[in-house]
This record gives C-alpha cells, sequence and structure tokens, in this order.
C-alpha cells in the first residue's frame, strides 16, 4: 500500500483545525438557534478567471476527499478550542462526535472549469456543511492554480517533457502538494521526494552547482558523478565555461552521456551551440536540459531550440502569476425547515460590485458542437435538459458520509489531457482573452 492509500494530506492528527475560526462561532449560534441541522447545500465556484486565462483546472479533489475523511476533533483540539473559549461546552459535545455524513459531488479531477461552474457541491446539515469551507477552498484554490499553469507550460512544451522542481520557492507541504498538482497538469516527473513517496510520481535529480564547486577541477565533478550514477547521467555544465564542461563532458562519459543541463544565459543561443557541439562530439544522443526560471513564455520561445526537456520551479509552485483561483464557497440552497423532508429553498446573497451569486442546486454540462468540440459550459438548477444528460460533469465523491470518488493520480492526469484537447483550439493560445467557452444559464 503507497501513502497515498492511507487518507493523510499531511503529517497531522487531524485536518479539523485547518480552518477559520468564524467557522465554528457560526456553528455555536446556530446550535443555539435550532438551525444548525437544517439540510444545506453548498457549492465551490470561481466568479472569473485569472486575467488571460483561457480555462481553469480542477485538481486537489483527492487531497479533499482525504481532508474530509480525517476532519475529527480529537481531544487535545477540543482542549484547544474550549481554552480560547471558541464555543461553548454545548458545541464541544457536538463537535467531539463530528463526522460528515452527507453526499459530496463534483467535477473530477483534472476536468476543465469555467466562472460558475459548480466545481464542487457538498449537501448535508448546515453545521456538518459550513465546517468544511476553509480546508475546502485551501486545497482546491492552491491545487487548481498549480494545475492551470502546469497545462499551460505543457501545451507551451509541445509534448516536450516537463520537470517540476520548485519545492525551495514555496512552503514544504505545499512543495508536495504542488508537485502532484503539476503531475495533474502535465508534468512528467518531480525533484520532491516526498511527492514521489506519497503519491508515486516518478522523480529527478542529479547535482547541483555546489557539486562541482566542491572539487578541485570540473573534470573531477563530473568523473565522480559518471562513476556513481552511470554514463547516462545529466551533467550540469554552465558552472565555468560551458564550451569547455560540454568537450570535458563528453571525453569522460563518451556518447553515451545521458544529457546535460544549462540553467543560466542565453538558453536559446546557447542550446543551439551546445547541440552543434555535442553532435561534433559524437554525442548525437546526448539530450539537453534547460532550467532558470522558466514560465510557459519562456517555454515557448524555446520551441525552435535543440532542446529536449525542461525544468520548472518558482513560477510553477506559484501559478506563474496567479497562486490562487478565488474559489468561494457559497451557500445556495437550505430546507424550508427543520424537517428531514422539507423541501430545499434557493438562497443567495444580494451584493453590489460583481459579488453576486445565483441560488439553487445545481447540475452542470458541457454541449458539444457538431464537430464534438465544447462550445459551452451549461449551469442550471431543476430538471437537466435531454440533449444535455450525456454530459453533466458532477460526479458522485461521498456518500452519506463515505468516500466514494478515490481514483488513481493517473486517471486526473489523463483526464486533464483529454479534457484539454476537446475545448477549442484557442484554449492552447498563450495570449491574454476570455475564457475559451461561454457560461450559459439553464
Amino acid at each position: 500500500m503507497s501513502t497515498a492509500d492511507l487518507g493523510l494530506p499531511v503529517d497531522v492528527p487531524s485536518t479539523a483545525l485547518f480552518t477559520d475560526r468564524y467557522e465554528l462561532t457560526m456553528l455555536r449560534a446556530a446550535l443555539r438557534s435550532g438551525a444548525a441541522e437544517r439540510r444545506s447545500v453548498f457549492e465551490a465556484f470561481t466568479r472569473r478567471l485569472p486575467e488571460g486565462r483561457r480555462y481553469g483546472v480542477v485538481a486537489g479533489t483527492g487531497r479533499v476527499l482525504d481532508a474530509v475523511a480525517n476532519f475529527r476533533f480529537d481531544a487535545p483540539v477540543l482542549e484547544f478550542l474550549e481554552r480560547e473559549d471558541v464555543v461553548d461546552a454545548a458545541t464541544l459535545d457536538w463537535l467531539a462526535d463530528y463526522r460528515f455524513t452527507g453526499d459530496i459531488w463534483g467535477y473530477p479531477e483534472g476536468e476543465v472549469y469555467f466562472p460558475g461552474s459548480p466545481i464542487l457541491r457538498v449537501e448535508g446539515s448546515f453545521a456538518e456543511a459550513v465546517l468544511l469551507e476553509t480546508v475546502i477552498l485551501s486545497i482546491l484554490n492552491h491545487d487548481s492554480a498549480i494545475a492551470a499553469a502546469a497545462s499551460r507550460m505543457a501545451v507551451a512544451a509541445g509534448g516536450r517533457p516537463l520537470m517540476e522542481m520548485g519545492a525551495r520557492r514555496t512552503h514544504e507541504l505545499a512543495a508536495v502538494a504542488a508537485s502532484r498538482a503539476a503531475y495533474i497538469g502535465g508534468f512528467r516527473s518531480s525533484s520532491n521526494l516526498a511527492a514521489g513517496f506519497r503519491y508515486g510520481i516518478p522523480t529527478i535529480g542529479t547535482s547541483a552547482h555546489a557539486f562541482t564547486l566542491l572539487h578541485d577541477t570540473e573534470r573531477d565533478a563530473f568523473t565522480a558523478q559518471v562513476d556513481a550514477l552511470g554514463r547516462g547521467t545529466t551533467l550540469l555544465v554552465d558552472t565555468y565555461d560551458l564550451t569547455a564542461a560540454v568537450r570535458t563532458a563528453v571525453e569522460i562519459a563518451g556518447p553515451e552521456l545521458g544529457a546535460v543541463r544549462i540553467d543560466s544565459g542565453d538558453l536559446l543561443l546557447l542550446a543551439h551551440r551546445v547541440r552543434q557541439q555535442l553532435d561534433d562530439l559524437g554525442a548525437k544522443d546526448t539530450k539537453i536540459v534547460v532550467t532558470s526560471d522558466l514560465d510557459e513564455y519562456a517555454i515557448a520561445s524555446l520551441a525552435a531550440a535543440p532542446v529536449d526537456s525542461y525544468g520548472v520551479g518558482t513560477s510553477l509552485v506559484t501559478g506563474s502569476g496567479h497562486p490562487t483561483c478565488s474559489m468561494v464557497y457559497k451557500l445556495v440552497a437550505r430546507a424550508t425547515s427543520d424537517d428531514r423532508d422539507a423541501p430545499l429553498l434557493p438562497v443567495a446573497k444580494k451584493s453590489m460590485g460583481g459579488k453576486t451569486s445565483v441560488g439553487g442546486r445545481k447540475w452542470a454540462a458541457r454541449r458539444l458542437d457538431e464537430d464534438g468540440v465544447a462550445a459551452a459550459e451549461v449551469v442550471g438548477t431543476g430538471p437537466v435538459p435531454a440533449d444535455l444528460a450525456d454530459h453533466q460533469l458532477l460526479v458522485p465523491l461521498v456518500r452519506h458520509g463515505e468516500v466514494i470518488g478515490r481514483e488513481p493520480l493517473e486517471a486526473a492526469r489523463s483526464r486533464h489531457i483529454a479534457a484539454r484537447a476537446g475545448l477549442p483550439l484557442s484554449a492552447t493560445q498563450l495570449s491574454r482573452g476570455e475564457p475559451v467557452l461561454p457560461t450559459e444559464t439553464a
């Protein structure tokens, strides 16, 4: 069994305190008023995509399921809440037995989304569902931002492999989640061993400049690395003189040298020069890896260069300028009374300034054109039109408190490739533009 099957997204006793205080004070007041058990429907969605983005990518769903399953108020947590006077005795008693027993539906991980898409729908009592708001948004906002950046980079790379190497540029736990999201978005490997251990993501890495600087000469460093890791290793060749380093690398490893890595300078120019030099030295099969603060635009600019793979760090793990998706979690329907069979009443905040939302328990479907290409995201309440019944997007993830939607990470990765391929061609443009699909209200 891998750690991905253990249901622990981080090494903490529970996920219950990955929340904001006001979730618990709302619970305290709702228990007092008698409305806490009223059946409710919450939805996670975004009102807009980050500027210039043509589509969003759903990522983090699997981590959300783990977080819900491990949302437990154990004794130390309850003692903290009591000590800080967050809740009263009656609320503490209620929290001690907390288990989410409702239903969760959502877009499957790896699917694309658009403004207004009901990415996640949580149904249960108000008390059960409201407590999950912060942890759900924390995961979805982070992971979906990383996956969207990764997807754009994968498009720019045009099929060349992408390696995630951003662990040193973000929080240590966020780095593991970022590796997972990047893999869904199209990256093939990660330098992060925790991501490999936890999620089975292929890991990569050989040496940094420090290894070369440690040795008396570059030749000594290369010899030591080849002796330890074999001729198929990747040698970092830009510590001193690039041309001399490439020549030394081939002298030591021979034409079997796996790859050379360039981490600085004019990558377009240097890649052409290094390729020519490698070919002249007989190392025609030696690949060229480039790193150095790449983003999707830099990757696209290297499309004509003889580059075989890219390593991306800072820009990826920060969402390439958009580290969040601005998703919100809103109550959209609640029962008209405390009766379990009471009908649901649509509810929505009335607000100025673009913070309006649409009430009602929603479904979503993707309308296709005559060629099978996505033409619109359709979101509605009530019955689903017959022509959209086979194109619905939400799938069951939790039923009566039991997680039923777990799947291998490869499934999400493959789904994203298919979902992106089903969008209009303009979805892959890096130029600024509106969402590639309009969102229609049925």
